[in-house]
């Protein structure tokens, strides 16, 4: 069961234009720039994009989005990326802004075979209610807005309160990065990178995994396996130089210590320093 591909053309074989594709990281940890470069260098076009946030200005997801390949973004924070606010709000992408927990349970949700599940996040806001703007025209006018969700009262323990209906994500191929894997998929992330990255794989029909170091299957302990193979379909082996590469968005570096303490508003940026 060797998962291991030999490139990247072949690691993303039957993506084509309109699919709904998850991508991990958090901000610029942890993203799977050698695939986002190869669906870029592909020319696909038209993807929903279901990601935490949709990278920044000239890198992660924003060189797609630069590009007008993205159709609509499902995310839950886009505050770093002024060419999304520009397109979404002169009408050429449709965006889904979900409560962040929310977005992370609708596809672990989907990848357990959960179809929907209720959350009193988001009860009595333009969440449940609907209202929230998905697109605007070239006007700056709301053109489709979210719908109102199911809503059900529950009892927890004795607290009786509201829960809005949620739906999973089932995305065609999910793009991550990890640390280390072997050659069935099990996966080990690196510490923040972690986040969004097992979600992402779990809730795809199709995940594909680029990793900085492929191990033998059996090198990597059990209990130290993050995502088991059975979440992954292919593997990517990065080179030395594509492991290295990893953005930073905002670098700060601490200024010198007088008399060793530690100097009060000494942080700095590395353009400062």
């Amino acid at each position: 069961m060797d998962k291991v591909v030999a490139s990247a053309q072949e690691a993303l074989e039957g993506l084509t234009d309109g699919m709904t594709v998850t991508v991990g990281g958090f901000g610029l940890s942890g993203i799977p720039t050698v695939l986002i470069r190869e669906v870029l260098s592909r020319g696909t076009k038209d993807l929903e994009v279901v990601s935490n946030n949709c990278g920044v200005d000239g890198a992660g997801l924003g060189l797609l989005l630069e590009q007008n390949r993205i159709r609509r973004v499902i995310a839950s924070y886009v505050g770093e990326n002024k060419e999304f606010a520009r397109q979404y709000l002169s009408g050429e992408l449709e965006v889904e802004l979900t409560p962040q927990g929310t977005l992370a349970e609708k596809m672990r949700a989907a990848g357990a075979g959960i179809p929907a599940f209720f959350t009193p996040t988001g009860v009595g806001s333009q969440v449940s209610e609907g209202g929230m703007p998905w697109r605007y025209d070239s006007e700056g006018n709301v053109v489709k807005e979210s719908p109102a969700k199911e809503k059900r009262e529950f009892d927890v323990r004795g607290t009786v309160r509201d829960y809005v209906l949620e739906d999973s994500i089932f995305a065609d191929f999910g793009l991550i990065r990890a640390a280390k894997a072997d050659r069935h998929g099990n996966l080990v992330f690196n510490k923040a990178a972690r986040n969004f990255n097992p979600l992402c794989a779990m809730a795809a029909d199709i995940a594909v995994a680029e990793v900085e170091e492929l191990v033998e299957p059996g090198e990597i302990e059990p209990d130290d396996v993050h995502l088991p193979g059975i979440y992954v379909h292919r593997v990517l082996v990065l080179t030395p130089e594509q492991a290295r590469e990893k953005d930073i968005e905002k670098r700060t570096t601490r200024g010198p210590r007088p008399c060793g303490q530690d100097a009060p508003g000494s942080a700095r940026t590395d353009q400062e320093a």
